[in-house]
């Protein structure tokens, strides 16, 4: 049980401080700073955030349902219908939702765009480079917009879960 809560919270705690971090100052601050900033989100992709983070996210949720499986003693009504259990629910929940925006809009897009921008440099001025620019443009939106979904999600997820025991 010790080595179960410990896995769940330190990668919890990784996976929700990484998010909340890129969403609230990583993104803006690439932003601001134009081309220079992409190939820092770039780095980062090379460097294998975008591997690492659902593998982290995954560890955290499957030792978070290991972890309330266990202290609801295999789900029992009373548990699960108590204020306890609805707030570590409502953390669980929050925090699957948060993993499959991030696999299934986030990190496809960023993945993507560390695809497209490397060849940008090639293509002469005109519709073809006008094309990706705006392609590039769309996919790191969807991807911003994504974060700051996740980052929400697993705010949410870290709060409950932090007052659950004094509600």
């Amino acid at each position: 049980m010790i080595w179960l809560r410990l896995v769940h919270i330190v990668l919890g705690v990784f996976w929700a401080g990484t998010l909340i971090f890129i969403a609230t100052f990583l993104n803006p601050a690439v932003r601001a700073t134009g081309p220079e900033g992409g190939r820092v989100m770039l780095r980062l992709q090379e460097r294998g955030l975008l591997n690492i983070m659902p593998v982290v996210a995954a560890f955290t949720i499957l030792s978070g349902l290991a972890l309330y499986w266990w202290v609801s003693g295999g789900l029992q009504d009373v548990w699960v219908t108590s204020r306890l259990g609805i707030a570590f629910a409502i953390g669980g929940v929050a925090s699957i939702v948060a993993f499959v925006i991030g696999v299934f809009v986030m990190r496809p897009a960023a993945l993507r765009v560390a695809t497209l921008v490397p060849g940008l440099e090639q293509l002469p001025e005109g519709p073809a480079r006008q094309a990706r620019q705006a392609e590039i443009q769309v996919l790191r939106q969807r991807a911003a917009a994504a974060t700051r979904w996740v980052a929400g999600f697993l705010a949410i997820a870290v709060v409950t879960m932090a007052v659950a025991r004094y509600i």
